[in-house]
């Protein structure tokens, strides 16, 4: 059962492009399911209900979504009225669709006009409403002024700059320190402009109950913040909670989506993780979650990103390529989170099974959280299935122009530290093979090995486990680590769509530490384009500059203290320059650099580093307890991974973002 709404409409980025690379993602669902326009809305259809008779005036076609959200079944509808005519011929509720300009003579005492900015439009054309109406708009449900970048155009993209974070506390007992998140990002809107930005905050419990509203202003241009659970706690005198964290970014420029990072930390260093931001579309569908190990639990976090409940049977899993779905059988609250354990709907999965999660639209990209027999603890996301992906028939061409083409880079962490093992994994629903090879590369940049891994069927997942290749074929990795690049091979044919993506799953051999990340391929560093690559976030393609936020635990100036990893990888699909001209510009809370370093990457190469290797004790100290690192080159574009290190205890490693 889907929801009905429109979130996300992948679109060729060659062809138009916004502020943040989201030219796709529409604004209307988030302006109507918005937490404080959801009451009005509710208020606003009660009211019309005892009004009598309604004429229901859709100038653009926004009935769909509006239905969804607000049920308008409910009201005694005298007529559903539109202005273009493309829409005549359409019908709703069993009302056949009629040009506006017969709604005179309905007989209506109300006219819901299903649109914002109404005043812009609705004076000139009024006298064809029935007389003596009431005039109801979708402006009766606008957020306050206040809250808005652009006010002349309430459906403006920066508006609406909003997102969801998984969010739990508790509290620990006898010692124990107890599990706690962070969300970790940074004022980018400043950097473009943005005057007196500020966060609207609202936290919501598993039942969907608000515990907590809040404003935060936003520190200076390109400064960090940060909001700790455990913080929020004290603050509004809490008890222990999960739940969703609702993000609004207020009076911004530059970029309308929200990004951060997300840590979870706590249990004296049994639970380390840090995962992306939780892309503030819903989708139909998501994969990418694997299954977990004999002696692992895994478990599945929904966060209802709408203000009405979603269904029984409406969520579901399955393992990939498999047809039989195993839905949950409860409801969720609207806004409300539950945690679903893997087994109880596939007890039979086991690593390295991939599961595909359906989700019709109900949902942001969800958080899954692996616990080891052990107690160690993990959460990394999901990723976007697309359903609008056909295989395209032009991609085997690609290398002619574009070399490599598209790359799906992945780290190999020191392997005197680390184990690294790796699963491809299909994301679109109509992707039945994936027909590829696997390219080990040293931090130098050079070839150590190439794997080829077939096509792929759906339903198989197959395993790239670093240490057994190279103990099977006595290769060696000279610098110690590197990266994997998973790479379209049509050799025996084959069929591919662009959306390559897979996931690396790393463990700390000191601890048996996990974790997990997961991305998609681009290509990567061409003078050349293919529709939207190489990606920008800042600008039409091509993209061939860097610039990453690096988050960072802390200064680690003690011996064993948190120290900051990150691993960047330089991919070339084509020949590009021989070694980036990278900085490391390290910034304290303020936002200000206070020291930068120089390093070179080989073309195709990687560079693995941490924070207390690469500024001095000094630098650190004049950063404070707060701070964060940039990394700029506008040579090339690079890709990377942060993580935190807890000494031998534990780790985390998630990819990076950009603004």
């Amino acid at each position: 059962m889907t929801l009905q709404i429109e979130t996300f409409k992948n679109a060729d980025l060659s062809h138009g492009w916004r502020p943040g690379n989201n030219a796709g993602g529409a604004t209307l669902f988030k302006a109507l399911g918005h937490p404080l326009t959801a009451p009005k809305g509710e208020a606003l259809i009660a009211d019309l209900a005892k009004a009598g008779p309604v004429a229901i005036y859709d100038p653009s076609g926004t009935i769909g979504n509006f239905h969804a959200y607000y049920n308008l079944a409910r009201l005694d509808i005298a007529g559903y009225f539109v202005q273009r005519i493309e829409d005549l011929g359409s019908a709703f509720l069993g009302h056949e669709a009629k040009p506006v300009s017969a709604m005179k003579k309905c007989g209506a005492k109300a006219v819901l006009v299903l649109a914002f900015d109404a005043g812009k439009t609705l004076p000139s054309i009024q006298h064809v409403f029935p007389e003596g109406a009431r005039i109801a708009t979708l402006d009766d449900i606008r957020l306050p002024d206040d809250m808005l970048t652009n006010k002349a155009n309430y459906l403006d993209p920066m508006n609406f700059a909003t997102n969801f974070a998984l969010m739990r506390e508790r509290k620990g007992a006898n010692g124990h320190d107890g599990i706690h998140t962070r969300v970790a990002s940074a004022n980018y809107w400043g950097l473009h402009g943005a005057e007196k930005p500020e966060l609207w905050l609202c936290l919501f419990d598993e039942k969907g109950n608000q515990l907590a509203e809040w404003r935060e202003e936003m520190p200076a241009p390109g400064a960090p913040f940060v909001i700790d659970s455990a913080e929020v706690r004290n603050r509004f005198g809490l008890g222990d909670f999960t739940g969703s964290l609702f993000i609004h970014a207020v009076r911004i420029k530059g970029h309308d989506v929200v990004k951060y990072a997300l840590d979870m930390y706590g249990e004296n260093g049994l639970a380390l993780s840090c995962s992306h931001d939780a892309n503030a579309w819903p989708a139909d569908f998501y994969a990418g979650m694997p299954a977990g190990d004999a002696d692992e639990r895994v478990t599945l976090f929904v966060q209802n990103s709408h203000p009405m409940p979603i269904p029984p049977r409406t969520v579901g899993l399955n393992i990939m390529g498999a047809q039989d779905v195993a839905w949950y059988e409860d409801e969720i609250p609207p806004f409300g989170t539950r945690g679903i354990p893997v087994e109880s709907l596939l007890p039979d999965a086991k690593w390295p099974d991939q599961i595909e999660i359906v989700a019709g639209r109900y949902f942001v990209r969800p958080r899954y959280e692996v616990i080891r027999g052990n107690g160690q603890r993990r959460l990394a996301h999901a990723n976007v299935e697309r359903t609008d992906l056909k295989p395209n028939p032009e991609i085997p061409n690609l290398e002619k122009h574009m070399g490599k083409g598209y790359i799906m880079p992945l780290p190999i962490l020191p392997r005197d530290r680390f184990e690294t093992v790796m699963l491809p994994t299909p994301m679109a629903r109509d992707e039945h093979e994936m027909p590829l090879r696997a390219e080990m590369i040293d931090a130098t940049g050079k070839l150590v090995a190439t794997k080829y891994l077939g096509r792929i069927p759906r339903r198989e997942s197959v395993e790239v486990d670093i240490e057994k290749w190279m103990k099977e074929e006595a290769l060696k990795l000279p610098s110690g680590y590197g990266h994997v690049e998973f790479l379209y091979d049509f050799r025996n044919g084959g069929e591919a769509n662009g959306w390559l993506h897979a996931l690396g799953r790393f463990e700390q051999k000191s601890s048996g530490h996990r974790a997990e990340t997961i991305f998609g391929a681009h290509i990567y560093n061409t003078a050349v384009i293919y529709k939207d690559e190489p990606q920008s976030y800042t600008n039409k393609p091509p993209g061939l500059t860097t610039r990453l936020f690096l988050r960072i635990a802390g200064p680690a100036l003690d011996d064993g203290a948190m120290d900051t990893l990150c691993h960047l990888i330089y991919p070339a699909s084509t020949e590009w320059h021989p070694k980036s001209t990278t900085l490391l510009i390290l910034h304290n809370a303020e936002g200000q650099p206070i020291a930068e370093t120089k390093v070179e990457i080989a073309c195709g190469g990687s560079f693995h580093w941490r924070l207390s290797e690469m500024f001095s004790v000094e630098d650190r100290e004049r950063m404070g307890g707060a701070g964060y690192v940039i990394i700029r080159d506008t040579t090339c574009r690079l890709f990377g991974f942060h993580g935190l290190v807890n000494g031998d205890k534990s780790f985390c490693l998630d990819h990076m973002f950009g603004f």
